[in-house]
């Protein structure tokens, strides 16, 4: 059986601001086997590094740009978006507490203060650069740019970097958007994501057709992960933050954990020795 595979979620955002290039290198040097990012649109058509529908959690639009509430990320332009500082809440939240147990330099708060939301094309050049691999979710687009052509303009960057159809995974949601991929570029693979609502079982029959399921942790037993296994799939689980939750997946043959913790899970699978 292969060995699990880590994955920095956002980056290995307990120990730096999410989406950041700064957040892949932390997980890079935690020794994760690959990062995962979301990618959004701008109003001006560029792709970006972004999870929540609003600009509101993680950059200072509210400041920058008071009168444009909810900040919806499709409603603003890449330069619009550029005057934002998308690191400073990480120093004043410090979201994973990791800050206050030490684990981030003071070095390292300074260097993110006014950092930028990076383009995709700047993810997939730092993979590409480090010989690493970039695990990609298409998020759902809010108004006005549902209909965007994400998958095509995806590979249209992905192109002009020039980086190896090896060092990208594209997962989704939206499993028409990898079934569009798929008929594009069958070289790439992709992943189909389940368990977007916390409270409802999996539908796993509306996935059979794909070899790697991405599954919400919650809803997928280390049984369940057997069972998938055994029938031939590879499962990787979201997001699974603590190291004895992490070794049952383990055993039960996990592919991958998502993890805000790379620096926690990595010696796991490497014979480490789990921290306490």
């Amino acid at each position: 059986m292969d060995r699990t595979l880590i994955i920095a979620h956002r980056g290995a955002r307990s120990l730096a601001p999410e989406n950041t290039l700064a957040a892949a290198q932390k997980g890079l040097e935690a020794g994760a086997d690959l990062w995962e990012t979301d990618v959004g649109v701008t109003a001006d058509g560029v792709l970006i590094l972004f999870h929540d529908d609003s600009l509101k959690r993680t950059t200072n639009a509210p400041e920058v740009y008071p009168g444009r509430a909810p900040w919806t990320f499709t409603e603003f332009t890449f330069a619009e978006i550029e005057c934002l500082d998308a690191g400073s809440w990480f120093d004043r939240e410090d979201p994973f507490g990791q800050i206050a147990a030490g684990r981030v330099s003071a070095a390292d708060q300074a260097a993110y203060r006014g950092i930028k939301v990076p383009t995709l094309e700047e993810a997939l050049a730092f993979t590409r650069d480090h010989d690493w691999v970039i695990n990609v979710e298409l998020k759902r687009l809010p108004p006005p740019l549902e209909d965007f052509p994400v998958v095509p303009r995806f590979f249209e960057v992905m192109d002009r970097v020039g980086i190896a159809p090896e060092q990208v995974r594209l997962s989704s949601f939206r499993h028409h958007w990898l079934e569009e991929a798929r008929a594009l570029r069958p070289e790439v693979e992709v992943q189909a994501l389940v368990g977007y609502h916390r409270d409802r079982p999996i539908n796993w029959e509306a996935v059979a057709d794909y070899q790697t399921i991405n599954a919400r942790a919650t809803l997928t037993p280390p049984d369940k992960v057997r069972e998938l296994v055994r029938a031939g799939k590879k499962i990787n689980l979201f997001t699974v933050n603590d190291p004895h939750e992490a070794k049952s997946y383990i055993e039960a043959g996990v592919s991958g954990l998502f993890t805000d913790f790379p620096q926690d899970l990595a010696p796991l699978v490497r014979g480490g020795k789990e921290k306490a």
